[in-house]
């Protein structure tokens, strides 16, 4: 456990001690919620759109595509650390693997858990108030967050020990994040989608987060579906996780 922290403390302070991209990180969000609710504020219009307001029906969307792609990209920093030689040094000390990367997952939670909030504040600023869920149900959110958060950031810390290449890295968040966010319901009702994108989305993690965090939303939630998608999640960041604690093994053979 003080291994757990001790890597864990690190990796925030090494966020923090860069004061610009502290800013992006909190801004961007706050950007895109709204131009996009802006952009497609009409759609609400569409006959059969399952909610009355845009900006509310987006922001826990939103909310789960920053996780998507703010995770997919941990792998860049694993390249920065394989380059100065910071893995390799972790790897000759007692810390167990699991906290190796336990502890990059957690500081990246708590990034993503903070523009969660700042995403679903400004929301219901702009929607017009609470969601008939109320704060409970809005605050679901941040737990499903985090899941992605851990699913898609182990898998990017596995691919990085695999590939070690930054070009590589940019290749594979590029192709694994746009076809996810665009087969969900992150921006259109699902029953609007084309009968095939509906399809693939039963598959998609990043369905299983948007649908699970707009539910909490609804005055008449389904907890026993809620609760199958935050089961499925979670089980989607457990393989993951293992497979990020495996791939330690590839790299260090290489050694």
């Amino acid at each position: 456990m003080n291994e757990l922290l001790a890597l864990t403390k690190r990796h925030i302070l090494t966020v923090i001690r860069i004061p610009v991209f502290v800013a992006l990180t909190l801004v961007q969000p706050i950007i895109w919620l709204v131009l996009y609710g802006q952009l497609f504020q009409k759609a609400v219009q569409i006959p059969g759109f399952s909610a009355s307001n845009y900006t509310q029906f987006l922001a826990p969307g939103l909310v789960i595509m920053t996780a998507l792609f703010s995770s997919i990209w941990n792998g860049m920093s694993i390249i920065d650390d394989l380059s100065h030689g910071v893995i390799d040094r972790y790897l000759t000390t007692p810390a167990s693997r699991v906290s190796m990367v336990l502890a990059r997952m957690l500081a990246l939670a708590v990034q993503i858990a903070v523009q969660a909030v700042i995403v679903m504040t400004l929301a219901f600023v702009l929607g017009g108030g609470l969601p008939a869920g109320g704060v409970l149900g809005a605050l679901l959110v941040v737990p499903v967050a985090c899941l992605v958060c851990v699913g898609f950031g182990s898998l990017s810390y596995g691919l990085a020990l695999k590939t070690r290449r930054e070009e590589a890295m940019i290749g594979i968040g590029n192709f694994v994040t746009l076809p996810l966010v665009f087969c969900s319901a992150t921006f259109m009702a699902e029953g609007l989608m084309p009968s095939w994108m509906q399809t693939i989305a039963q598959a998609n993690p990043v369905q299983w987060a948007v649908l699970a965090a707009r539910e909490g939303l609804s005055a008449d939630a389904d907890w026993g579906l809620l609760g199958l998608r935050g089961l499925l999640l979670a089980a989607f960041a457990a393989v993951m996780l293992a497979f990020a604690v495996r791939s330690h093994d590839g790299y260090q053979a290489s050694l």
